[in-house]
């Protein structure tokens, strides 16, 4: 599949769902060498990981999730290539979500008296910044409340929700990344791209760079070969992205409830759902900074 081919409209992978998040073969390999790798477990067969992930989010905007059911586990892998601190938060509310369609699936009713059994979630939140971080820390959605008596302890204690982030960067969580080649490969690629960009060369070319020597050192078994032209446009879509943040930021506006609401009218734009003028009313965004986010994805109305 050529990402060119795809109509703008669509939602579009970002690489590491592309690689740890698909129905085929090679991606239900890696996901469950992921998960095995995590976890300290032996599971072989790749279908006992079922895929359960949420498409076009509109107000959670989480784009790269992979979430899936294993036994009696939920569990959630996000990448994320910014230090963002409502990751619990964030990850409590898209949990809330898969929960509601385990109930609807599984048909039962919260109403009813008799105490109904949910598999435990499991949120894991792969980090590959430029931030210096140690290889692995805990994000608690405890940190967030704004309660701030005597009983916070109690708060903390009784309600919580964590994101437990790994740095698979480079020359970090190395344990992590010998167990799971795909990750190990995906860390690599990502750190050429970085080293080709810190040497002065434009986005577009430090990408094709990094493709490349990916396909010559054969990293993902052929995975950069077979899918050269959607990795490119891929990548070059993250910088895009993360370009028009910048951005954003840099002409003052605050960084949190601005950035929730310019991701929130994209993917409302993907979606082709809304005219804009209705989208910037939902949102609460002057309308010509709707039609400038329109323009930087490239949706036409």
């Amino acid at each position: 599949m050529n990402l060119t081919q795809n109509t703008q409209r669509e939602y579009k992978d970002q690489l590491f769902k592309a690689i740890f998040g698909r129905n085929t073969e090679e991606s239900k390999r890696w996901r469950l060498d992921l998960y095995n790798a995590l976890n300290n477990t032996s599971y072989t067969d790749p279908d006992a990981l079922e895929l359960n992930t949420i498409e076009n989010v509109i107000y959670i905007t989480m784009h790269n999730d992979v979430s899936f059911l294993i036994e009696d586990q939920m569990v959630l892998f996000e990448q994320q290539s910014n230090l963002n601190h409502n990751m619990p938060l964030r990850g409590f509310l898209y949990f809330a979500q898969l929960y509601q369609g385990y109930l609807v699936e599984t048909d039962q009713d919260v109403n009813r008296c008799k105490k109904i059994e949910i598999p435990a979630p499991q949120f894991i939140v792969f980090y590959n910044g430029s931030t210096n971080t140690d290889d692995e820390f805990e994000m608690r959605l405890s940190d967030s409340f704004n309660h701030r008596d005597d009983n916070r302890n109690f708060y903390r204690a009784a309600y919580e929700f964590t994101a437990y982030v790994k740095n698979i960067n480079e020359n970090h969580s190395e344990g992590l990344q010998k167990k799971c080649n795909a990750l190990y490969d995906y860390s690599r690629f990502v750190g050429k791209v970085r080293r080709n960009k810190d040497s002065g060369m434009d986005v577009r070319a430090a990408v094709k760079k990094a493709v490349d020597e990916a396909i010559e050192e054969n990293l993902l078994e052929g995975f950069f070969a077979r899918q050269k032209a959607e990795v490119i446009g891929m990548i070059l879509e993250e910088f895009d992205e993360e370009r028009f943040k910048r951005n954003m930021r840099e002409e003052g506006y605050e960084d949190e409830a601005y950035d929730k609401a310019i991701e929130a009218a994209g993917n409302l734009l993907k979606l082709n759902v809304l005219t804009y003028e209705q989208i910037a009313q939902v949102q609460g965004l002057p309308l010509e900074k709707v039609q400038e986010i329109a323009e930087s994805i490239c949706v036409n109305k």
